[in-house]
């Protein structure tokens, strides 16, 4: 009888430790699990529309925008490594690069960073808003909350992002080019 006992126990341990390593919590306290969410994701995984992308880089542009007050224009681009879609909410798991930039100094980004992000969207009357923005925290709780944040097959993506910056440096030296023109 006491082996059942402590059988059912651990167990049960167990089993609430899957679990809890199983999720992760977003801004809201809700508990999200990233599995789940792998497996609704749709077959045009990488697809959003220009307007989600705008969305996307302008939420960022102006969160950044008091940060790297000393530029004259930023700029935002980003990899889309897939989204999902659950109860309205679309989730894109991306690699962003933002950078601030001054017309006397050209194509030489003044200041900036580039980081693995989750987007989550929001469909409305006027487009698509951001409800909310993930960035995997600093030191040692980096991989932690990288694993919380992006699917097993996300998280691999961005582990293997060869290519990833030279693309992104390459349409982030056209955006600049173009207000340079202007």
């Amino acid at each position: 009888m006491r082996f059942k006992i402590w059988f059912v126990l651990l167990a049960a341990v167990c089993i609430l430790s899957a679990c809890e390593n199983n999720g992760t919590t977003n801004s809201s306290g809700k508990v999200v699990s990233s599995e789940s969410e792998e497996m609704q994701t749709s077959n045009e995984e990488k697809h959003i529309s220009d307007d989600m992308n705008e969305v996307i880089s302008n939420y960022i542009i102006r969160k950044y925008d008091s940060v790297y007050y000393q530029t004259e224009k930023q700029f935002e681009v980003h990899e889309v490594y897939g989204t999902s879609e659950s109860s309205g909410i679309i989730t894109v798991y991306m690699y962003s690069y933002f950078g601030g930039f001054n017309k006397f100094s050209g194509l030489e980004n003044q200041a900036g960073h580039s980081l693995p992000a989750v987007v989550r969207l929001k469909k409305k009357a006027a487009g698509y808003v951001v409800t909310e923005y993930t960035e995997p925290e600093d030191g040692s709780l980096y991989q932690s909350s990288l694993k919380k944040m992006f699917p097993k097959k996300y998280l691999d993506m961005l582990h293997n992002k060869s290519g990833t910056l030279e693309d992104l440096q390459k349409e982030m030296d056209n955006k600049v080019q173009q207000w340079l023109d202007e």
